[in-house]
C-alpha cells in the first residue's frame, strides 16, 4: 500500500524559509514522478513543483525562482525548500506521485495526473 507522509510545515514570517519533505512508503518511487501541490480553503488544488525519476524538475510560475524540489531516491523521500516566503504561499501542502507510469519523461502540473496523495502540511506565512 501507497503511502505519502508530509512534514515541515509551520508558521513563518514573510521573507523566511521552510522545508518541508515527503516520506514515501510501500514501493521503490525511485522511477516514479513526484509533486507538490497546496490547496487553500475554496480554492482549487494548485500546482507548485513536480520531479521526474531523472530530476529534471518543473515549476509553477508562482515559486519559480524561490521554491526547489529535489528527491533522495535512497530514502524515498522528496523536499521542497521554500524561501523568501509570502503570506500567498500560506496553504496546506501535499506531496503526490504517479506510480502508473514508471520512467515518464514528463512532469505534468495536472493534480489528475498523480494518483496518491499524502495528507498534507499546513504552512502558514505572516506578513
Amino acid at each position: 500500500q501507497v503511502q505519502l507522509v508530509e512534514s515541515g510545515g509551520g508558521v513563518v514570517q514573510a521573507g523566511e524559509s521552510l522545508r518541508l519533505s515527503c516520506v514515501a512508503s510501500g514501493r521503490t518511487f525511485s522511477t516514479y514522478n513526484m509533486a507538490w501541490f497546496r490547496q487553500t480553503p475554496g480554492m482549487e488544488r494548485e500546482f507548485v513543483a513536480a520531479i521526474s525519476w531523472r530530476n529534471s524538475t518543473n515549476y509553477s510560475d508562482a515559486v519559480k525562482g524561490r521554491f526547489t524540489i529535489s528527491r533522495d531516491n535512497a530514502r524515498n523521500l522528496v523536499n521542497l525548500q521554500m524561501n523568501s516566503l509570502n503570506p500567498e504561499d500560506t496553504a496546506v501542502y501535499n506531496c503526490a506521485v504517479d506510480p502508473a507510469r514508471p520512467n515518464y519523461s514528463a512532469t505534468p502540473g495536472d493534480p489528475l495526473e498523480y494518483d496518491y496523495w499524502g495528507q498534507g502540511t499546513q504552512v502558514t506565512v505572516s506578513s
